[in-house]
């Protein structure tokens, strides 16, 4: 860890922080830790011409000035004086990724285990008792770590008007068309928060610099307090049969149950992080070679757009997901789609009887030649196998 220090975020030049032997990242931006998806989106909204000031202004709109006298009022706010720990962890995190201001911290009694960023004018960090009793310290570390990316990326505006956004489409559910619309706004916003974890788990690990510890944080997230019943190897394991494992109709089923969700399944999570941490990306910055913050304003939209679409592409090139592979047999012009959708849906082996492209099924001469059967998805689900 570099010795020098502005001291603008709370620190004496030379401070030595506690704990391990930690590298910081001067003037490091956001852009370097962000999903592709989360990235491309804020270049683009940085860039539209006040933007900010439309925002600041809806701050009188939402129930920021409410929230703030709410933590306040009934929770702790960490400092020198309380939870010192907490606040030791919140300067480092910020002494890391050289966040201009160290943004206000509190603790809120919830037996939940959560944390949040929120804030139109200024990042508020919140922490719950339940996740503070949960994590050792390099654990929490990694958690900190990641609400400071979330501060430092900017999330906070959008995670506040999400959380307004959800709360109106509540009060307004008796409207038909305007609970509609609220909604679809709702399920996009949470489609990008949902790649901005992701992002924020990075951050985390770029303050805490240890893997390990962020793999822990996440197995207790997702099982508790009882590390000595768990594997890091067989929860990532986990991840690997979620993606993989099932047919079509469980790839529906897995959009289904993440539409409603803030965040990414926690073994995903894991996945993710652990991949982004053996990759290039994490040695270069690790390195220092990294993007700057005093770059950001020559930042090409349509770079960030294009580094997207082709993480997207790529994703559903790599995936094993059955809907994905569906997706690229399209774009690879396969035959008899809706038959091998059907026999996907109703249960039947590809190519059995009554199937699409079976013997005895109508139009035998514009399907497969007999004798050599399409290949198709791997036959009936099997029950109890979903993951």
């Amino acid at each position: 860890m570099s010795d020098s220090s502005n001291g603008s975020n709370g620190h004496a030049p030379g401070e030595r922080l506690p704990g391990r032997q930690r590298k910081r990242f001067p003037d490091v931006s956001s852009r370097a830790y962000e999903h592709p998806a989360d990235r491309s989106a804020l270049v683009a909204l940085r860039k539209l011409s006040g933007f900010d000031t439309v925002f600041k202004a809806l701050s009188g709109l939402l129930p920021e000035r409410s929230l703030r006298l709410l933590f306040l009022s009934d929770s702790v706010r960490v400092g020198e004086q309380q939870f010192q720990h907490l606040h030791t962890m919140l300067l480092d995190a910020c002494y890391i990724l050289d966040l201009p201001k160290v943004p206000p911290m509190y603790v809120t009694q919830d037996p939940q285990p959560n944390a949040m960023c929120i804030g139109l004018d200024e990042p508020v960090i919140v922490v719950t008792t339940g996740l503070v009793e949960l994590l050792d310290e390099e654990e929490m570390r990694a958690v900190v770590g990641h609400e400071a990316g979330h501060a430092l990326s900017g999330h906070a505006v959008y995670r506040t008007i999400l959380l307004f956004l959800t709360n109106f489409a509540v009060k307004v559910a008796w409207i038909p068309l305007g609970n509609v619309a609220i909604m679809a706004i709702v399920t996009a916003l949470r489609e990008w928060f949902r790649k901005s974890e992701l992002s924020a788990d990075r951050a985390g690990l770029l303050v805490g610099q240890d893997v390990q510890a962020s793999m822990r944080g996440l197995m207790k997230i997702a099982g508790g307090n009882h590390l000595h019943e768990m594997n890091v190897d067989a929860f990532l394991a986990q991840a690997e049969e979620y993606e993989a494992g099932g047919d079509l109709r469980d790839s529906v089923l897995k959009i289904m149950n993440m539409l409603p969700r803030s965040h990414p399944f926690t073994t995903v999570r894991a996945a993710e992080l652990k991949k982004w941490s053996e990759s290039r990306d994490f040695q270069r910055i690790m390195d220092g070679h990294y993007p700057r913050r005093t770059e950001d304003k020559d930042t090409s939209v349509t770079d960030s757009l294009r580094e997207s679409a082709n993480h997207y592409a790529e994703s559903v090139r790599s995936s094993k997901d059955p809907l994905m592979g569906l997706v690229r047999d399209i774009a690879g012009g396969a035959g008899d789609l809706g038959g091998r959708l059907r026999d996907v849906f109703t249960g039947r082996p590809a190519g059995g009887p009554g199937a699409s492209g079976g013997p005895g099924s109508p139009g035998d001469s514009g399907g497969p030649a007999n004798g050599s059967p399409e290949k198709g998805p791997e036959g009936p689900s099997e029950g109890g196998g979903k993951a």
